[in-house]
């Protein structure tokens, strides 16, 4: 079967890498993908859950995942409280070891120059799986230590492949070997489907540290690819997640949590946020998770005016709140709380859920499929004026000589993120309180009641140039 870049496919083999932290899976990762899909740092035990990648490798299709860096030594790093650390380790392990269950070939990377006893202790694991297993040994460029390297051969491997993943040296020939030791006989083309329903609805989950995340995206794709502790910061990439519901197909993209500027203070910390960040633009649907038990904080605001600005739906989710006390008109007062903390938005669903035990999932769900259909509504042109009209006769803009503007006509300009523009003459003069008076009426009378929505002023007629 050939294979083609840029469609479909299902039913494709997956290759793990794996090795010891810090010998350079993450870059060899990137590096395959032809794109920067994960953080690399130098510090050790960057990458901490499994990362998953489609991509097209040497031709072929395939499912590329990156492991955290296998330890024997549990000891925290310096400035980690030790059994923060250990938890953190010791669930990376977990993780590592279930990436060789169910993969279809294993990467094994070591470094160039000394094996050491994490190095063996891996290899040692790695022998009831060797008809699945490739040895690639990294950071050889220019012939850098191989030498040394080949000393791998009498741990009984009949093939080592001499590679740099940070300049690319022989990373081609692996490629190909990967490949060529893949079985492809069952990838199948996914076939387009004409249901509305059945388009992806990226989703992105976004909150403060430790609010649920990573037990939601679990929840929702049925898996464990998200590490969950009580350890604020515990995820750094991004980890995406696919599942289906009710006919609807969902991306998730569980992101690091978003804490203060003055308290992130490690690069990889740095970086874990700017992406989480940068996901906003890749998703339809930002779900805020608010802790229902500590409330709301500024930094809550700030992520839910990122989405705002950005023109996405935005669902706000009181997790855990199973745990919050039975008392008579609870979520009614909390809802009327966060109210008043987000004045200007008011559009936005509040959902209260337990990520735990899935109460309210349903209820969100739901609410973002609602939401998404909202964000992709486009409006005829002649409806909206027919509107316009109705809402400039009920209220009429200003009549004095210095405020006095008239309204032209309206169009939406896009959809996802949705958007129209106002055409008048001396649209300079046009208030921010008439500009809201038409933005409520727009999202109440044609249907957008869930969503943010932008709507901008220019001028017509004879004079262009007016704002």
């Amino acid at each position: 079967m050939e294979f083609e870049q840029g469609k479909k496919y299902i039913n494709l083999p997956s290759v793990a890498l794996i090795g010891r932290p810090n010998v350079g899976k993450s870059t060899l990762f990137n590096r395959l993908l032809r794109k920067r899909r994960t953080i690399t740092d130098p510090a050790p035990g960057v990458t901490r859950d499994m990362i998953f990648a489609e991509g097209f490798i040497a031709g072929k299709p395939l499912r590329l995942i990156d492991t955290g860096g296998f330890k024997l030594d549990l000891s925290p790093a310096k400035g980690v409280a030790p059994n923060s650390s250990r938890i953190i380790d010791g669930l990376v392990m977990e993780k590592t070891l279930a990436a060789v269950e169910l993969c279809s070939l294993i990467v094994l990377l070591l470094e160039a120059g000394e094996i050491t006893s994490e190095d063996e202790e891996l290899i040692s694991l790695l022998r009831p799986h060797r008809d699945k297993l490739i040895v690639a040994v990294n950071k050889t460029e220019g012939g850098r230590k191989e030498s040394d390297a080949w000393n791998l051969l009498a741990y009984g491997f009949e093939k080592v492949f001499m590679i740099s993943a940070e300049h690319g040296d022989n990373v081609g020939g692996l490629a190909e070997e990967i490949v060529s030791r893949l079985d492809f006989s069952t990838v199948k083309e996914k076939e387009p489907c004409a249901i509305e329903e059945r388009t992806t609805i990226r989703i992105a989950l976004l909150g403060k540290p430790n609010t649920g995340k990573s037990t939601l995206s679990n929840r929702l794709c049925a898996s464990n690819a998200s590490i969950v502790s009580d350890v604020p910061g515990t995820t750094r990439d991004v980890i995406e997640g696919n599942f289906n519901w009710r006919s609807y197909d969902f991306k998730i993209l569980d992101t690091a949590g978003i804490r203060r500027k003055a308290k992130v203070t490690e690069n990889i910390e740095y970086y874990s946020v700017n992406r989480a960040i940068k996901t906003i633009n890749d998703s339809d649907i930002v779900i805020l998770m608010i802790d229902a038990q500590e409330g709301l904080t500024e930094q809550d605001k700030k992520i839910a005016g990122l989405a705002h600005d950005r023109g996405r739906g935005i669902i706000m989710a009181l997790n855990k709140w199973d745990a919050m006390p039975k008392i008579k008109n609870s979520f009614e007062a909390v809802r009327d709380r966060i109210r008043f903390f987000f004045a200007k938005m008011e559009y936005a669903p509040i959902v209260p859920v337990s990520a735990l035990d899935g109460s309210g999932v349903d209820k969100l769900l739901s609410t973002a499929v609602s939401m998404f259909r909202q964000l992709n509504m486009q409006i005829e042109t002649s409806r909206l004026n027919q509107s316009l009209a109705l809402w400039l006769a009920e209220t009429p803009p200003p009549s004095g000589p210095r405020t006095r503007f008239n309204v032209k006509y309206a169009v939406q300009s896009s959809v996802n993120p949705v958007h129209f523009i106002l055409f008048c003459s001396r649209s300079h003069v046009v208030s921010e309180a008439y500009v809201s008076y038409l933005r409520n009426r727009i999202r109440k009378d044609l249907g957008f009641s869930l969503i943010p929505l932008g709507l901008s002023i220019r001028a017509s007629g004879k004079k262009k140039n007016e704002k």
